[in-house]
Parts: C-alpha cells; sequence; structure tokens
C-alpha cells in the first residue's frame, strides 16, 4: 500500500483548512464591529424576562436601546428602583424611577352576571371567539372571559375565576403583555397608587347595558355628582375617573347604583359592606347616600 497516497490528502485538506481558518480569523478581527461593555452591563441589570412591555423584542435589545439613547434609563417597565439606579449608574446619568403600573380589568360581567348570545365552542382564546359575532357576550365590549391575558402574562400574576381575569397586584409588574393581549382593550395600566376605578367600558346607553349586564355603567351621571374634586367626567356614555385628580373619598363607589366602582386599594375596600374608609371617618367627613 502506497503511504503518501493516503497521507497526500490528509495533508492537502489539513493545508487547506488552516489556511481557511486562518483567513476567518483575520477577517473577524479586521470587519469585527465593537462591543459596548455597558449593553451587558445593563442587560445584567434587566429583569430578563423578555416580556417586551418596553416596546423592545427583548432585554437585550433594549440593553441596546439604552445605549444607543433610544430608550430611557427607567425604561423598562419591570425594573424596580434599584435596578434603574443602577442602569443609570452605568450610564452616568440621574436615576429617575417612574411610579409602578399595574394592571385593572375594566369588567365585572362574569358568568353569573353578563348575558350570553350564544355558546361558543371554538378555538379558546379571546381573540378567536371575537370573531365570531363579536363574542357570545351580549355586551360588545366586556371581558371574552378565555384567559388569553393569563396566558400572556410571563410573571403568573393573573388567574381566571367565572369567566373574569384576576389579578394579583403583589406579583403584577405592569409589562403590559396582557394589555397587547387583549382584543377588547378591557385590560388597563394604571399608576398604582390609583384608587378608584370604572369596572366598564361600554359606550351603549344605560338602557342596552342593563339588558346585558347587571354591573356595567349605565352613564347615569350620579358619581359625577357625588364627586367634589371634579375627578369623574361622563365619556361616551361611561363613567371615567382621572386619577390625577381622586382623593379616594369613595362617595362615587358608594353612589353607584350598579356597584361598577371598585376600590384598587385593599386598605381602602369600601364596597362589598359599604364601609366608610377610616380615614375619611377620622376627618369627620360625611357621605350622603
Amino acid at each position: 500500500m502506497d503511504i503518501t497516497a493516503i497521507l497526500s490528502p490528509i495533508a492537502t485538506i489539513g493545508g487547506m483548512g488552516l489556511l481557511f481558518g486562518l483567513g476567518l480569523g483575520i477577517a473577524a478581527k479586521k470587519f469585527a464591529v465593537p462591543v459596548d461593555e455597558r449593553v451587558e452591563a445593563i442587560k445584567e441589570c434587566l429583569p430578563g424576562a423578555n416580556c417586551g412591555g418596553c416596546g423592545q423584542a427583548g432585554c437585550e435589545a433594549m440593553a441596546k436601546s439604552i445605549v444607543s439613547g433610544e430608550s430611557p434609563v427607567n425604561g423598562c417597565p419591570v425594573c424596580n428602583t434599584d435596578q434603574v439606579a443602577a442602569i443609570a449608574k452605568i450610564m452616568g446619568q440621574e436615576a429617575v424611577a417612574g411610579e409602578k403600573k399595574v394592571a385593572v380589568v375594566r369588567c365585572k360581567g362574569n358568568h353569573e352576571v353578563a348575558g350570553q348570545k350564544f355558546i361558543y365552542a371554538g378555538n379558546l382564546t379571546c381573540q378567536d371567539a371575537s370573531l365570531i359575532g363579536g363574542g357570545p357576550k351580549l355586551c360588545a365590549y366586556g371581558c371574552l372571559g378565555y384567559g388569553s391575558c393569563m396566558i400572556a402574562c410571563p410573571f403568573g400574576a393573573i388567574t381566571m375565576e367565572n369567566g373574569l381575569p384576576i389579578i394579583n397586584r403583589e406579583r403584577c409588574v405592569g409589562c403590559g403583555a396582557c394589555e397587547k393581549q387583549c382584543p377588547r382593550s378591557v385590560i388597563h395600566l394604571v399608576p398604582i397608587s390609583s384608587s378608584y376605578h370604572v369596572d366598564c367600558i361600554s359606550k351603549d346607553k344605560g338602557k342596552d347595558v342593563k339588558s346585558a349586564c347587571k354591573v356595567g355603567c349605565i352613564g347615569c351621571g350620579l358619581c359625577v355628582k357625588q364627586c367634589e374634586q371634579g375627578a369623574i367626567r361622563l365619556e361616551e356614555n361611561h363613567a371615567v375617573i382621572d386619577a390625577s385628580l381622586c382623593i379616594g373619598c369613595g362617595k362615587c363607589s358608594l353612589k353607584c347604583p350598579t356597584k361598577a366602582i371598585s376600590n384598587l386599594l385593599d386598605e381602602k375596600e369600601c364596597l362589598e359592606e359599604n364601609v366608610i374608609p377610616s380615614e375619611m371617618a377620622s376627618n369627620g367627613n360625611q357621605i350622603s347616600i
């Protein structure tokens, strides 16, 4: 057997591989894109959930966006104060943390109080259900109740109970994934300091609302008259509360005939038992019902 005939092609292929490797190494160095070390440092400060709440494709994309100046140091809605401070330090900027936001469900129309047009048996997603005659609910604005928001939440902050999403305020980080997923915009982000909000976004007139749901806002305007701060207005047949003006007195929720106004803060909760909040009692304020 001629050993040369075997070794020659091996040597040739090995030599070619070596030359190609050297060529690639030189090309990699010559055409290398400089990597800003701050990108990796900021990425380590971000939560790593890749939730998309910042508007970027993920945490790495957000880190690059911050370094490039396209996004502010507090652009991640999930980051806490310490994380924002760390990112600001890397960027040599002053840390300015915005107020945390949480998701709220602007609907109380569960299976017991909301009427149905038909029984839906298709794909169990809110998006698919909404394509069939606008959804099975009589109310064209209420929560469809198939849990697309729960599936979208990367933090496990949403559970489904009786056809409505329940949001755990402790787990909710305000990323907005659920808000983007809802085909009816029932879920909305509000500042965590917000107290009262309206559990209905129906634009129908009062008579039509009552025929579709027992707890919808009928646009009667009683809450508007009760609010001494001018924090409530009627907009397209339903009440809207301006959180920046609301002082959390609770008069609106107590006056609402359908109990369509809820209290977000547990320590001020007074809807179920119609109890006057403790801070009002201590101030000697009176509520007229």
